[in-house]
């Protein structure tokens, strides 16, 4: 019988680091199995075999957590403005944590189950509806029994506390994640004392993910760190950016840029970027060190290989990648080969082929949070009046 894995709490009290997979929103939007807009995981039910090889390729490249795949899997998302679904949210919440679980069966992979923020949230709904539709996603998770539980990607961190209150009536370790950067979240409350909100709702593991450039997310975790212990309180920390630079985001992140969501690809993050970014994660103190939106297979691996000598081994899918480009030393062409060392990709400024166009971009950024009206969601599709009222809008900004 092969002996019990470790929790992530054993791993990270032991100081271990725990690598988190990549962006399955993204990843698999741009594979064909997941709707830009809705950006909802049905796929988990509807297209398993993309949801579970995507999964193995994160596991291969040396992520340990496999994240269910049930991001903006509440009921209200899933039904949102005319989002005809032919699954339950219960059968792809359900459908999610098998895969999971499968993949991380394969390896030492532990399963977390998150939960996201909501509609109904933005929408003013009281406190008791919005936890009422977590504890129908945490129903699921009980049932599959998964390892841990991650509170991701929330604007408010009222709304993220409430979370945390629900998951931790499970007895199961509870991680809380942000998608705020350093100016905090959209009310304006500090990264830091959001992180305190958060520990006292009894969060162990506490951090950002999504929205911002891996720098910036890290600036932002190490705020969050520096007010946890000034309020004598002890928790984890844990980081899983966008793969995009995002140096023009204003609070909103990367929503607010024009090129969002179909325009971004020449913003990504090169393997060696990612090696700066774990590198600087790990310098802060942060252990759980992953990635969101953008993220793929390729960069996971970088992560795991440049914080190898600290794990002491490397992932499987470095069977296939020379160690700062080594693999170029058998390229046919010399020129190539002279690139087979450290100093030449730490030191590239990559072009980006685009010579008409900027290297920064200005936000929309429209000024509107939780309350207002452009943010109450409805179940029926947008109406051509309420697009043409947005076309005309956005000339004005």
């Amino acid at each position: 019988m092969a002996p019990a894995k470790k929790g992530i709490l054993e791993r990270l009290d032991a100081g271990e680091i725990v690598i988190g997979d990549g962006g399955f929103v993204f990843a698999l939007e741009k594979r064909g199995y997941v709707k830009a807009g809705p950006w909802t995981p049905e796929a988990a039910a509807e297209y398993p075999e993309a949801v579970r090889q995507l999964h193995r390729e994160f596991l291969r490249a040396g992520a340990n957590v496999m994240q269910t795949f049930t991001f903006y899997a509440s009921d209200d998302k899933l039904e949102n403005r005319g989002n005809k679904l032919t699954f339950t949210g219960a059968q792809i919440n359900e459908a999610a944590c098998d895969l999971a679980r499968e993949v991380a069966n394969e390896g030492d992979g532990l399963v977390a189950g998150g939960v996201s923020q909501t509609p109904s949230y933005l929408s003013c709904k009281s406190e008791t509806d919005v936890k009422a539709i977590f504890k129908k996603q945490l129903d699921v998770f009980i049932k599959k029994d998964v390892d841990f539980l991650i509170a991701e990607y929330y604007e408010h961190v009222e709304e993220a506390v409430w979370a945390v209150e629900v998951l931790k009536e499970t007895g199961k370790p509870v991680a809380a994640s942000l998608c705020i950067g350093p100016e905090g979240d959209m009310h304006g409350i500090s990264p830091g004392e959001c992180a305190v909100r958060l520990v006292k709702a009894g969060a162990q593991i506490v951090g950002v993910n999504c929205h911002f450039d891996p720098m910036t997310c890290v600036k932002t975790v190490k705020m969050m760190k520096e007010g946890v212990e000034k309020a004598g309180l002890k928790a984890h920390y844990m980081v899983q950016p966008l793969a995009y630079h995002t140096p023009d985001c204003s609070c909103q992140g990367f929503i607010d840029l024009p090129e969002f969501p179909f325009g971004l690809e020449p913003r990504i993050l090169t393997r060696w970027d990612m090696h700066k970014y774990a590198r600087e994660a790990y310098n802060v103190g942060i252990r759980f060190i992953g990635g969101c939106c953008g993220f793929e297979p390729y960069h996971i691996r970088a992560v795991a290989e440049e914080l190898a000598p600290e794990r002491g081994f490397l992932p499987a899918a470095s069977e296939k990648h020379g160690n700062w480009g080594a693999g170029l030393e058998m390229h046919t062409k010399p020129w190539v080969r002279a690139r087979a060392r450290r100093d030449y990709w730490e030191n590239l400024k990559p072009a980006s082929g685009r010579p008409e166009c900027a290297s920064l971009s200005s936000p929309d950024g429209w000024g509107v949070t939780k309350g207002h009206t452009d943010l109450m969601q409805q179940t029926e599709a947008t109406s051509k009046q309420q697009l043409q009222e947005l076309f005309d809008r956005s000339k004005g900004h």
